[in-house]
């Protein structure tokens, strides 16, 4: 790699990123939306090159996809052989070796000292919403519970799931019946004068509340949690909280499901975001980063759940591809080495370091630095008093790093964070010269702001 990883030759984005970005426009709907106006061309670790030469260092990580970074060789060497042998079968008609490893793998990795069983499937979305047909199978229960600012996915369950309705949800109803929605412990949003330590015992009790206003726990079948909310805004949820929540499911025979398609794959600095809090969920769903940029998700659960349902019941055309199997086996044995998650968190640590000296520099801008390990988030804000949210600063930060050379997206549930999902392994220099310009950029727009 050279010595400086941004390399900026047109204005951004350039002449043929738009050029195809109108072709796309034109010939897809606009509801596929877009963050960037970048055609990618190629990638390589924590770089992405564009069609017109341009260099970036990228902060979003496909959203969360790349935890092992792009193209690394291994994957891409696992998945060339692979081409070559076996593109496609479909496991509901025969059985492959790979799709059997995956799942074993997954059964070892996930916690729980418990026998498990695995279920592959395309997506994330596909993952929740099977593993909440199982719990509903092996229950005999409909009701869902799930949380402010969640999100789950695109199904129509899912989205029943999904917290935020303008952006995922509007004009699509209606939605799948049974999911309630408790809050969520959101500890930048507590009342003035009261402490987090507070806030949290206040959350607990609000449970053991919804469960006689809004839900009986008998009609439960499961509880689906983010350890971490990922498009809420990145917010760790307290492990006493968690703890609680284990707690009731032990006490009323419900099903503790751990959505760690974002927050899973060492994204935090461990293998799971659920193993910061030392509580042991009855199931996982991962994805995203489990094929290190290949569709695949999967659930792996307790195997007397996971065995709930009728032969015939789960799976899918595509679910556990050769071609991702292979690749999720390369990506699982470089995230699951002890030397890469502690890499991760120290990418973690030094991200956080600059993000809260960013913090105590615009106070009037950065309400909240958040997150675990390297999965973190700064909250935007109109002023740091009232803390109310503020999109378009957040806006302006982003499109200010991506004109200097570092994608950076939004998330949260007024999509006022910036949220940083890079390459686990990216190298300290790009990850200095990436935050550099992260830091220029918030300067920037401070500056514009107060010139306003």
């Amino acid at each position: 790699m050279s010595e400086t990883a941004i390399r900026l030759v047109t204005e951004i984005p350039g002449p043929k990123s738009r050029e195809i970005v109108a072709r796309r426009e034109a010939a897809t709907p606009q509801g596929a939306a877009k963050l960037t106006g970048l055609a990618i061309e190629r990638g390589q670790g924590s770089r992405v090159e564009d069609v017109d030469g341009n260099r970036f260092i990228d902060l979003a990580g496909g959203i969360g996809v790349l935890a092992v970074g792009h193209c690394p060789e291994g994957v891409s060497k696992a998945m060339a052989e692979q081409a070559e042998k076996l593109i496609h079968m479909c496991a509901i008609v025969g059985s492959y070796e790979l799709y059997v490893e995956v799942a074993e793998r997954l059964n070892a990795l996930v916690p729980g000292d418990f026998a498990k069983k695995t279920l592959l499937t395309n997506t994330g979305a596909e993952a929740v919403e099977a593993a909440v047909g199982l719990a509903r199978a092996y229950s005999g229960r409909q009701g869902v519970v799930v949380f402010e600012g969640a999100y789950h996915g695109r199904s129509n369950l899912t989205m029943a799931m999904t917290s935020k309705f303008s952006l995922f949800k509007k004009g699509f109803g209606p939605f799948a019946s049974e999911v309630y929605r408790f809050p969520f412990p959101y500890s930048y949003r507590r009342a003035p004068g009261v402490s987090e330590e507070e806030f949290i015992a206040e959350q607990e009790q609000r449970l053991a509340e919804c469960f006689i206003s809004v839900v009986d726990p008998a009609h439960v079948a499961a509880i689906v949690v983010e350890p971490v909310q990922g498009e809420g805004g990145f917010i760790p949820a307290p492990a006493s909280w968690l703890a609680r929540l284990r707690a009731i499911c032990d006490e009323h025979g419900i099903i503790l499901i751990a959505d760690e398609v974002q927050s899973g794959m060492g994204r935090t600095g461990l293998l799971f975001a659920i193993e910061h809090s030392n509580v042991i969920p009855d199931m996982v769903t991962t994805a995203k980063s489990l094929a290190a940029g290949m569709p695949l998700g999967a659930v792996t659960g307790r195997a007397e759940i996971m065995d709930a349902a009728h032969p015939g019941g789960l799976g899918g055309t595509y679910s556990g591809n050769p071609l991702a199997c292979a690749a999720a086996l390369e990506a699982m044995d470089t995230i699951a080495k002890p030397e890469f998650l502690a890499r991760a968190r120290e990418v973690g640590a030094q991200i956080r370091e600059r993000l809260e000296k960013l913090a105590d520099q615009f106070p009037g801008i950065i309400g909240d630095v958040r997150g675990l390990g390297p999965m973190l988030a700064m909250e935007i804000v109109q002023d740091g008093d009232n803390r109310k949210p503020c999109m378009e600063t957040t806006a302006a930060i982003t499109t200010e790093t991506l004109s200097r050379g570092v994608i950076t997206i939004r998330a949260g549930l007024y999509s006022n964070c910036v949220r940083f999902l890079p390459p686990l392994n990216i190298p300290d220099s790009d990850l200095r010269e990436a935050m550099d310009v992260v830091a220029e950029s918030v300067a920037a727009v401070a500056a514009q702001r107060a010139g306003d």
